[in-house]
Order: structure tokens, then sequence, then C-alpha cells
């Protein structure tokens, strides 16, 4: 698989996704067109319980859109949403390691992942800012910031375009986690390795059951959900769950 401005790393059942297109991280045409590439074999290879997806570099996570690609809007945009909205919906946890600037597409993408763990450094800010430039958010971001944060503090931040740190983004919930620079990828790892050694069936099911209410709404998700518990209930790791309960050891789950 050629990749111009993404990367992917594979080990012990976790993958890494670097958004690589300096100097920021912006998404252009190409970007999307090979993250697309790159969630496509995540999502179908078997061996990759959880996604890390974080930026190259210590500058920035991701700027958003690339406004020096804007001829290529009307392809790239419609990419984004669909793409971003994939994620959302992701049979897989996606956890997104905040390096530095999130802001516009690349906060909206960050709202996406299950997960965001974010290093508190002065310069790490995350922000939907796009009100600065006369525009709005335009990849999900009037959605999904006010489902995480709560409506009056999303509200704040787009209409005023503010930009927070790690420790305020912590405190309204934005992110789940903060760590210091140096330790940011060892503590990302490590919630992985833990979110790794899950029942890969069963953790599934959760995000197809969380997913299916807030799209479709309540009765949906609980449709998806009852499904979800006799699809756990007849695998494998459901019995090697119970064994190793009743055995008094740690289960070794296979995703069978």
């Amino acid at each position: 698989m050629e990749l111009e401005n993404i990367k992917l790393e594979k080990k012990d059942h976790i993958a890494l996704i670097t958004i690589d297109h300096p100097p920021a991280n912006a998404w252009n045409l190409a970007t999307m067109l090979d993250f697309e590439k790159v969630v496509d074999d995540v999502e179908a290879d078997k061996d990759v319980r959880v996604v890390i997806l974080t930026g190259a570099g210590e500058k920035c996570f991701s700027a958003g859109f690339d406004v020096s690609d804007a001829a290529n809007s009307h392809e790239t945009s419609p990419k984004g949403r669909e793409l971003w909205r994939r994620i959302d919906r992701f049979p897989k946890p996606v956890i997104a390691a905040i390096n530095g600037f999130a802001l516009g597409g690349g906060l909206e993408l960050a709202l996406c992942c299950q997960f965001r763990i974010m290093a508190d450094a002065p310069k790490v800010m995350l922000g939907l800012t796009e009100l600065n430039l006369g525009i709005i958010p335009g990849w999900g971001g009037t959605q999904r910031l006010p489902l995480v944060v709560g409506k009056a503090r999303a509200l704040d931040m787009m209409l005023f375009s503010k930009k927070i740190g790690a420790k305020e983004a912590l405190d309204i919930g934005l992110v789940n986690q903060i760590s210091t620079p140096e330790n940011l990828m060892k503590d990302v790892f490590e919630f992985a390795g833990k979110l790794a050694q899950r029942p890969p069936i069963a953790v599934g099911c959760v995000l197809k059951a969380i997913a299916a209410g807030s799209y479709e709404g309540l009765d949906e998700g609980l449709r998806i959900e009852i499904e979800g518990s006799k699809t756990v209930g007849e695998s494998k790791d459901c019995i090697e769950g119970f064994t190793a309960f009743l055995e008094k050891r740690a289960p070794v789950f296979k995703g069978e």
C-alpha cells in the first residue's frame, strides 16, 4: 500500500496511524485519500483490536483543512465528513493521541475518536476556530462538540473561536486523560494495550450499540444491544470469560 501523507504501523494488536503532512498535518485531498486506504486496512485486519491516531512532529495533531488545496475542497470536504463519520462509528476503539494543536477539522476528527489523550504543554491547544474566517465547523463539529462538553460550552468555544489547553479540556470532559509531552505516546500505548486485552467481539458490539443509539435513537440502540448480547453469548470469548472467572485467573480473549 503506497502512502504519501499517512503512516501506518502495527504491533501487538494495535495500529498506529500518523498524519504526516508538514507543516501542520492539514487535510488536502491526497492526505484524505491516504487516510481512507489506511482506515479500510485497519478495519479489515482482524489482528488489529485498537487504533491510535496521532500527528507527526511535536507541533500539530492536525490543523484541519488545508486551505492551500482549496481547489479540491469539493472533493476533500465530503470525503472528510464521510471518513470522520466512519471513525465515529468504527467497530474498533480509536484513541486520539493529541500531541499538538488540534484545530478545526483536526479537533472534529479527534471528537470522533472514542478516547482522547492530550499532551499538557503551553502550545498544545484545542479549538473549533472556523468563525474567525467567517465559516463554520463543517465536518461534524457543530453536532459532536455539544454531545461531549454540553451545549453552552460548545457554543462558547465555537462562537468566540476559543482555544483551550489540556487542563481545561480535561475539566470539561473534552479529553479523557492528559500526559506530559515526553510521556504521551507511552501513556497512550499503555492505555491501548489494556484495551487490546478486552474481548474484541464484545468491545465491537458495545461500540456498535452506542453508535446506533447516537445516530438512530434509543430504540435502535436497544435493538442493536439485544443483537450484540446474542452475538457475544455464542462466542468462545464468552466461554473463556466465565471459565476464567470460575478458575480465578485472567481471561485470554481471542476474538472468537
